[in-house]
C-alpha cells in the first residue's frame, strides 16, 4: 500500500496516471465519433444504434461511470503537474522552453478545460436533453429516440454548431500533443520513433477533427435535413 501511495506522489507515477486515462479517453473520442458518423447513414440507421445503446443502459452506465472516474483522475493530476513544473521551472529557463515548446503542449491546461466546459454542455444537450427538451423528446415512427432529427435540428443553430466546431479544433489541440506524450511517458517513444509519433499523433488529431466536424458543416449546407 505505501509503495502504491508512494508511486502516485511520484512526478513518473501521476503522468502514468494522465496517459493511461487519456487513452481511454482517446478509445472513447473514436468510437463516439464512429458512432456519431452512422447519421450519414440516414434516419433508421442511426436511430436504430440509439436505441441499441438504450438497450444496453446498465453496461452503458458503467461505461460512463469509468469514463468520468478517468476523467476526473485526468484532468486533476493533469493540473496538478502542470503548476508544480511551472513553480519549479526557473523563469530563464521557462523562457527558453516557451520558445522551443509547441502551442498544443503550452496550452493543454486551458484546452482540457475549455473541452470540459463544452462535454458539460454537450451532454446537457444531446444526452440528457435539459438545453432543448423539446428536441430531445421527440420518437420516430417506430417509437424509438429520434436521434436523427435531434442532431440534425441541433446542429441547424449556427451558433451550437460553431461552438462545436470550434471545441473540435480545441480537442484537435489536445490529442495532437496528448498522443505523443502518452508515447513518451509510457517509455515507448525513442529518438529515432519520435518525429514519426509526433506526426503520427497530427494525422489521428486531424482525422478526428474532420470526421467530427463533418457532422455540423453538411448540415449546415443542407447535405444532411430533416
Amino acid at each position: 500500500m505505501d509503495l502504491k501511495a508512494g508511486y502516485l506522489r511520484s512526478s513518473i507515477g501521476r503522468k502514468t496516471l494522465v496517459a493511461v486515462t487519456g487513452l481511454v479517453y482517446f478509445g472513447f473520442v473514436v468510437v463516439h465519433m464512429l458512432g456519431n458518423l452512422q447519421i450519414f447513414l440516414g434516419q433508421e440507421k442511426i436511430n436504430a444504434y440509439g436505441q441499441s445503446l438504450r438497450d444496453i443502459a446498465p453496461l452503458l452506465w458503467v461505461a460512463r461511470i469509468v469514463l468520468i472516474v478517468s476523467f476526473i483522475i485526468h484532468v486533476y493530476y493533469a493540473i496538478t503537474l502542470s503548476i508544480e513544473n511551472k513553480d519549479a521551472r526557473p523563469i530563464a529557463y521557462s523562457k527558453q522552453k516557451t520558445v522551443q515548446a509547441s502551442l498544443a503542449s503550452r496550452t493543454m491546461a486551458l484546452t482540457g478545460l475549455l473541452i470540459l466546459s463544452f462535454i458539460t454542455y454537450h451532454l446537457l444537450h444531446f444526452t440528457l436533453g435539459v438545453t432543448n427538451p423539446d428536441q430531445f423528446s421527440m420518437t420516430d415512427s417506430k417509437g424509438r429516440h429520434d436521434v436523427y432529427t435531434m442532431v440534425v435540428l441541433g446542429f441547424q443553430n449556427p451558433i451550437v454548431a460553431g461552438s462545436y466546431i470550434i471545441a473540435m479544433i480545441l480537442l484537435a489541440s489536445h490529442i495532437s500533443h496528448g498522443v505523443s506524450s502518452v508515447f513518451q511517458t509510457l517509455g515507448f517513444s525513442t529518438p529515432e520513433l519520435s518525429p514519426k509519433i509526433k506526426a503520427g499523433a497530427i494525422l489521428f488529431a486531424l482525422l478526428i477533427f474532420v470526421g467530427n466536424t463533418s457532422i455540423p458543416l453538411s448540415i449546415l449546407l443542407g447535405y444532411v435535413h430533416p
